[in-house]
């Protein structure tokens, strides 16, 4: 547990090898050259008071709170602002300082509302504090002249309230939404006595440009901003620091709560991948724990038509093994699988997978990562010699050059898009490949030298052309190559790609990016400096996925841009814990840390520490599950918090397979759109009930902390743990703790991590063992995890998904930043307010030519299905292409998409999908027949099984 309040040292941090010696009331300190006088004395223990002063912004010196003297300089200089110099002698307390302080304070609660008993922020208030550190007891202005104690309260935005009567216009707010968040969207309006706090052109919150990230709440030194359920609840008595399940981030949060309530999440500042940023999914979408619709009791039924019947865990549990037992006997060893997701922890999606190899004797185990990043860990692994990212977040403030491909990072990653937008304001140069505007080609202070809308699925024409340039403009680093790669393998490839044929002219027609463009991206990318490459689903979702991420290995490796800081391969993972499920062993023909289960040694050691043999052959990929489930085959799956009935493509052919199988055991809060063709629903745990660990996009291991009594009396772990033992494998974990110390063992990357050094270090990136006792920042320094870098070939093969005179749009999918995934957290808090349907964006080209206006309802259709949503008219997608993203069950994003896959993977073809798009004023025949199916599940559920 931790106490509420973090300490704050007034200014941020300066490295510098200078170190200057000062004396700070009568004390010598010794900080780093660029250290503010404020810092050097919180340093040193000697507090001096400030309001709008904060360790996580620049100084401002605008509230006169912080005023010292120094020797040899006139009048009284703010601490905050002034920095220290060798020999400085200050003063920070004496008559004179106290006495300005005072008159300061004054002034400030001359127009401030009294009412501190009532407040929300009272105790936890820093006007209230600096009242008293300065020794305030009256106030000779009195409150009868102009003041603005009646300002009308802005209670627009779902989870914080803005009472400009409260605020002291000390500017943290403006700067934290500057500074951290960089949406630029507050401002102080007019001058003098007028100024104020105003939010776009002086919108309601709500109405403007703030995305809610909570940096300006969390900036305020007043009750100005305050959380809506600081406001209900009142203040916290304790914190516990977690990491946030949302994104691949991993932001690190203390959950300040009230006894078992949570009261708040706040970032935490000593958070390695957020330092103390956040976004609105992280910060305030947390209502989804305790959501009417969660379920906290077992249920089991016989058919999908029977009523759900309540009953204990040990009836449950028995149940299940029972049935699983029963299906393999009757039908084979190979006739039941598992499903891990990566919204669970690494402990427990390694105890899924353990229970499959071990307690199953096949290895039938995938994980949702099949169906986003498994062509990362294909391409990194067999060119760089790893499957997972180079570089750490922070890298990004070394890079040049930053190259975005196939990524939304605003919407997707949006804590790291505030600190890439940092940087690009500083000056690197910015390339945006992507056939959809994002918003980070042109946002405040940031236009990106280079878009670059290339048609969906021609990838990998568009990658070669760009290394074409490379390669026969003499722009490859031919010493590095030479010294860390493989010569043969680049000389392959620099002939495949310097073939006239992928010139950026030749290209051109296929890619529908101008050739000049391409050249001009090319050269600044290979020739900027520090080039660091970004990429998201947008270039794993294709049929040439895993070639498209063996392209973007090649260009880094080609450009000398792997091995240091501010480079490198970065794919920023999607979901809380993708690289973590990947790396515990959830693929069917993988062990932890990508071994293959065919490598004797490898498996040896997991039989000699599991005490059962196993299997060499790799089992079925979720597709195939799929197959052999319709086949009559595979006749039960166990699935541990993954909805594939809503998030896998072709819905109709995924709700067919479910409905083949004789048993289908969901563990999971909610009835989502798999467990209503379940025969077992084991409620799960949030991430606020449970002890682990995830692992974030840029390799980084963090603790998961229990924060409160699970609802549903069990974390997941155990849940899996029950279910081993019942089906006869035993398992006796005490604590989380122990399968932890369990993976390290049996994991080279990972065997330096425990609990303890992850309490002690507060997060570390693997490898994390003997040779790297605290980790990993940046991987293949000096020398490449497979020892030479492999330069592969990458041939551009057009999908088969094409366009025709019947479906002559080209259907690409994705996400926004309000919600998540297939939104069974996001869609149950507040979150629906700013995104409460899944919409179709459309040139208005292609609407005209259809008809369409903005908030028609149009029918897309597509080789696999049908389906409705409500038309956006938008330039932000090209002529020819339509968007949208995948949040909710009723929109049927995936009905429409194919069963196209990449040729090395099986990772679905998510973002391209021939379609045509026509008004219409009713539901497609799939949406009417899911409403019924969904009516009719929901009414066979007890109302005694959801939380209270």
């Amino acid at each position: 547990m931790q106490s509420i309040a973090e300490k704050d040292l007034g200014t941020p941090a300066r490295t510098s090898a200078k170190m200057v010696t000062l004396t700070i009331d009568d004390r010598e300190v010794v900080v780093p050259a660029g250290t503010s006088v404020l810092r050097a004395a919180a340093l040193a223990g000697i507090a001096i008071p400030k309001l709008c002063a904060t360790d996580q912004l620049e100084a401002f010196g605008s509230c006169r709170l912080c005023l010292v003297q120094i020797a040899g300089m006139k009048g009284m200089p703010a601490s905050c602002t002034t920095p220290v110099a060798e020999g400085m002698k200050v003063a920070t307390e004496n008559k004179a300082i106290a006495d300005v302080r005072r008159g300061v304070m004054e002034l400030y609660i001359s127009d401030h509302p009294l009412d501190c008993l009532t407040c929300p922020a009272n105790g936890h208030c820093e006007l209230q504090d600096m009242a008293g550190v300065v020794g305030l007891r009256e106030v000779r202005y009195g409150y009868e002249g102009a003041n603005h104690l009646k300002a009308e309260k802005d209670t627009s935005n779902p989870y914080f309230t803005f009472d400009p009567s409260k605020c002291i216009v000390c500017s943290r707010c403006v700067r934290a939404c500057d500074e951290q968040q960089g949406t630029f969207a507050l401002t102080i309006q007019a001058r003098g006595f007028e100024s104020k706090v105003s939010a776009s052109q002086d919108d309601p919150f709500m109405d403007s440009e703030c995305v809610s990230c909570g940096a300006c709440v969390q900036a305020c030194p007043t009750a100005t901003l305050t959380e809506n359920s600081v406001i209900e609840k009142g203040q916290a008595e304790h914190s516990v620091i977690t990491t946030c399940a949302y994104c691949g981030v991993g932001c690190s949060f203390r959950a300040e709560m009230k006894g078992e309530e949570i009261v708040r999440m706040v970032p935490n500042k000593d958070g390695h991948a957020n330092h103390g940023h956040s976004c609105v999914k992280g910060r305030f979408a947390i209502g989804y724990a305790t959501h009417p619709d969660r379920i906290v009791k077992p249920m089991i039924r016989a058919k999908i038509s029977d009523p759900w019947r309540e009953v204990s865990w040990e009836e449950a549990i028995g149940y299940a093994a029972g049935e699983l037992k029963r299906i393999q006997a009757k039908y084979g060893r190979d006739s039941i699988g598992g499903i891990t997701s990566s919204r669970c922890t690494n402990e427990e999606t390694y105890l899924v997978q353990k229970l499959v190899r071990a307690g199953f004797g096949n290895n039938n185990v995938d994980t949702c990562a099949r169906v986003c990043h498994s062509p990362t860990g294909y391409g990194l692994k067999n060119t760089m010699g790893e499957s997972a990212g180079t570089q750490a977040f922070d890298s990004v403030m070394q890079a040049d050059v930053i190259f975005v491909i196939g990524a939304n990072p605003t919407d997707g990653h949006p804590v790291f898009a505030s600190q890439m937008k940092r940087r690009l304001r500083q000056g690197a140069r910015l390339i945006v490949a992507d056939p959809r505007r994002i918003d980070l080609v042109h946002t405040p202070h940031i236009e990106a030298d280079y878009h670059l809308p290339l048609r969906p699925g021609t990838n990998v024409a568009f990658i070669n052309s760009i290394a074409h340039v490379v390669v026969t403009e003499g722009l490859v680093k031919e010493d590095f190559v030479r010294e860390r790669c493989e010569w043969d393998s680049f000389e392959k490839w620099r002939a495949l790609v310097g073939d006239p044929k992928y010139s950026p002219e030749a290209m051109e027609s296929v890619t529908g990016v101008p050739a000049a463009a391409v050249r001009g991206a090319a050269r600044l990318y290979a020739t900027g400096g520090n080039g660091a490459i970004y990429y998201g689903l947008g270039v794993t979702e294709h049929s040439q996925g895993s070639t498209m991420v063996m392209g973007i290995a090649n260009l880094a490796m080609a450009t000398g841009n792997i091995g240091r800081e501010g480079v490198g391969v970065n794919p920023l993972r999607g979901q809380n814990n993708v690289q973590g499920s990947c790396d515990m062993g959830s693929f069917p023909h993988e062990f932890t840390a990508y071994r293959h289960v065919s490598d004797d040694a490898v498996r040896h050691s997991f039989e000699a520490a599991w005490g059962v043999p196993l299997r060499a052959e790799p089992g079925l990929r979720i597709p195939n599950m799929f197959e052999a489930a319709l086949d009559g085959d595979f006749k039960a799956l166990y699935i541990e918090g993954e909805d594939i009935g809503q998030s896998d493509p072709n819905t109709q052919h995924v709700t067919a397979a479910l409905s083949a199988m004789e048993c289908i055991i969901v563990q999971d809060l909610f009835l989502n759109e798999t467990a209503k063709f379940a025969h077992v629903f084991l409620p799960g745990s949030t991430f606020l009930e449970k002890d682990g660990t995830f692992i974030n996009a840029e390799r980084r291991c963090s603790r998961v902390r229990r924060v409160m009594k699970p609802k549903n009396g069990y974390a997941d772990w155990e849940i899996t743990q029950l279910l081993s033992n019942a089906v006869g494998f035993p398992m006796n974990y005490r604590h989380a703790s122990e399968i932890m110390d369990e993976i390290a063992r049996l994991t080279p990357t990972m065997s330096g991590i425990s609990f303890d050094l992850l309490d002690r270090l507060g997060s570390v990136q693997w490898p994390c063992n003997a040779e790297h006792p605290e980790g990993t920042p940046t991987m293949h320094v000096g020398t490449f995890v497979r020892g030479k870098g492999k330069f592969l070939l990458t041939e551009y093969v057009p999908t088969n998904e094409r366009v025709n005179v019947k479906y002559p749009l080209i259907l690409t999918t994705g996400r926004i930043l309000s919600q998540y995934n297939v939104g069974a957290q996001t869609r149950r808090t507040p979150n629906v307010q700013w995104h409460d349907e899944d919409r179709l964006e459309i040139h208005p080209h292609d609407a005209e030519e259809r008809g369409v206006a903005e908030g028609d309802w149009v029918g897309i259709a597509s080789r696999a299905g049908e389906t409705v949503m409500r038309a956006q008219v938008t330039d932000r997608v090209q002529p020819g292409v339509v968007y949208c993203t995948f949040h909710f069950p009723d929109s049927g994003a995936n009905v429409i998409t194919t069963e196209n896959s990449d040729w090395a993977t099986n990772c679905p073809e998510y973002k391209v999908t021939a379609v045509e798009v026509t008004r219409v004023s009713q539901p497609s025949e799939w949406q009417k027949r899911f409403q019924e199916f969904k009516k009719t599940q929901e009414a066979l559920v007890q109302p005694d099984v959801f939380v209270k």
